[in-house]
C-alpha cells in the first residue's frame, strides 16, 4: 500500500510515521511540504503521491490562541481536511483523520457516543467539528477518530511539565473537575495500523466516526498525582509528594477558551468494529513515562 501521512512532526504524526512503516510505502509531510494554512495546495500533494490511504494528523491545536486566530484555525482544521476528503473521493483513496473530545459541550457525567449531539464550547472545537462534517459530506471512504488528552514523550507534554514542576515546588494546584482519558500517540497509531491492515485485506470497518481513547478515566489532578507517584516509586528525586497536588476547579485558572468538563468518550463502537481491547490509561501512560523518566537512582 501507499500511505500519505500529513502532520508528521506532531505527537500523533511522529508515532504514525514509526508505527505505519511496516505496512507499505510511506510519504510523510510536515508543514514545509504540506502547509494547511494554504489548503488549496494540498490537492497537488495528494495527486503527486497517489496514496491508497491519506492519514491526516495535521491540526491547529493551540486551543486558547484559536480564540484570537479563528480564521487560521478554520483553514487548518476545516478547509484542509475538506480538500483532502474531496480529492480522496475523486481518487478512491481512504482518508483517516483525527478529531477531538472538544466537539462536545462537556455536560453530564456519562461517556459520549459517536452519535450524541455535539456542541463545541470554543473555536478549536467548532473548527474540528466542521472538519468532521466536511469529510462526511465529501462521500469519501473515511475513518475519523476522536481522541482526547493526547500525550507522547516529546512536544507539549503534561507529564513532563508536572514532573518538572515537582522538582522545584512543594505544592501544586491542578484542575480536578475535568474528566477524561489520557491517551498516548502510540496507542492512536497502533489502532490506526490495525484499521489500515483491515483495509489492505479488503475487510475495512464501516466508514464513519469512532472514538479512540484509552480505557478508564481520571482528572488532570489524578493524572498529575499518578505521574508523580510513579516517578517517586522509581527513585526519581522530587520535592513534591502526590498528596500535595491540590484539587482546584476549572474556574481557578481562567482561559480564553472554555474547556469541556466531561470528556469521557465511549469506545464500544471501535472495540466491536476492530475486535480489540484498549488498555487502561495508566498502562498506556507507562510508555510515555518510561521515555521521560531518567534511570532509577540508587
Amino acid at each position: 500500500m501507499k500511505l500519505l501521512i500529513l502532520g508528521r512532526d506532531g505527537q500523533v504524526g511522529t508515532a504514525l510515521t514509526q508505527v505505519l512503516a511496516p505496512l507499505g510505502a510511506i510519504a510523510a509531510y510536515g508543514r514545509q511540504g504540506a502547509d494547511f494554512s494554504h489548503p488549496a495546495d494540498l490537492e497537488g500533494v495528494v495527486k503527486r503521491e497517489q496514496p491508497d490511504v491519506i492519514v491526516n494528523a495535521a491540526a491547529y491545536t493551540a486551543v486558547d490562541r484559536a480564540e484570537s486566530e479563528p480564521e487560521l484555525a478554520r483553514l487548518v482544521n476545516t478547509e484542509g481536511p475538506a480538500v483532502l476528503a474531496r480529492v480522496a473521493a475523486e481518487t478512491g483513496a481512504w482518508m483517516i483523520h483525527y478529531s477531538t473530545d472538544y466537539v462536545f459541550d462537556g455536560s453530564g457525567t456519562t461517556a459520549w457516543a459517536e452519535d450524541d449531539p455535539t456542541g463545541p464550547l470554543n473555536v478549536y472545537g467548532e473548527t474540528k467539528r466542521a472538519g468532521e462534517e466536511a469529510i462526511a459530506a465529501s462521500g469519501c471512504k473515511h475513518l475519523v477518530f476522536r481522541t482526547s488528552w493526547v500525550h507522547a514523550p516529546g512536544g507539549n507534554n503534561f507529564i513532563a511539565k508536572m514532573l518538572s514542576l515537582a522538582q522545584s515546588r512543594d505544592e501544586l494546584k491542578v484542575i480536578d473537575d475535568q474528566h477524561g482519558a489520557p491517551t498516548s500517540a502510540r496507542l492512536i497509531a497502533e489502532v490506526t495500523a490495525r484499521a489500515i491492515q483491515q483495509i489492505a485485506n479488503d475487510r475495512p470497518i464501516p466508514s464513519g466516526l469512532y472514538h479512540l481513547v484509552a480505557s478508564g478515566e481520571t482528572t488532570w489532578n489524578g493524572y498529575a498525582r499518578f505521574a508523580i507517584a510513579e516517578a517517586l516509586a522509581r527513585g526519581v528525586p522530587l520535592k513534591l509528594a502526590p498528596e500535595r497536588v491540590l484539587a482546584v476547579p476549572t474556574s481557578a485558572f481562567p482561559t480564553p477558551a472554555r474547556r469541556p468538563l466531561n470528556s469521557r468518550l465511549s469506545t464500544l463502537k471501535l472495540r466491536d468494529a476492530l475486535g480489540i481491547d484498549l488498555p487502561n490509561w495508566k498502562t498506556d501512560a507507562m510508555g510515555t513515562l518510561d521515555t521521560i523518566l531518567p534511570e532509577k537512582m540508587t
